[in-house]
C-alpha cells in the first residue's frame, strides 16, 4: 500500500478507471453475442443488431479499451456474418 496521498489517489483513480473499462468491454462482448446469435438464426432485426455492434466496437477502440486492429477485425467479422446471414 502506498505512503504517499499523491499515490494514494492514483490507487483510486486506477481502480475507478479499471471499473469503468471492465463495464464497457463487458457490455461490449454481450453486444457481439447477440449480434452473433441475431445473424445465426438469420433474424429481422440482425442488421440493426450488427449496426450496434460495430458502433460499440468503434466507441471501444476510441477509448483505448481495445486496439483500433483488433476493432477493425471484429467489424470485418461482423460484416461477413451479416452478409452471410443475408445471402
Amino acid at each position: 500500500m502506498p505512503n504517499i496521498k499523491s499515490a494514494k489517489k492514483r490507487v483510486k483513480v486506477i481502480k475507478a478507471k479499471a471499473m469503468q473499462n471492465k463495464m464497457v468491454k463487458s457490455n461490449l462482448k454481450t453486444v457481439l453475442k447477440t449480434a452473433d446469435a441475431a445473424c445465426a438464426e438469420k433474424a429481422e432485426n440482425s442488421e440493426a443488431a450488427i449496426r450496434l455492434a460495430m458502433k460499440k466496437v468503434d466507441q471501444a477502440a476510441a477509448k483505448n479499451i481495445i486496439h483500433k486492429n483488433a476493432a477493425a477485425r471484429k467489424k470485418s467479422q461482423l460484416a461477413k456474418k451479416l452478409n452471410a446471414a443475408k445471402a
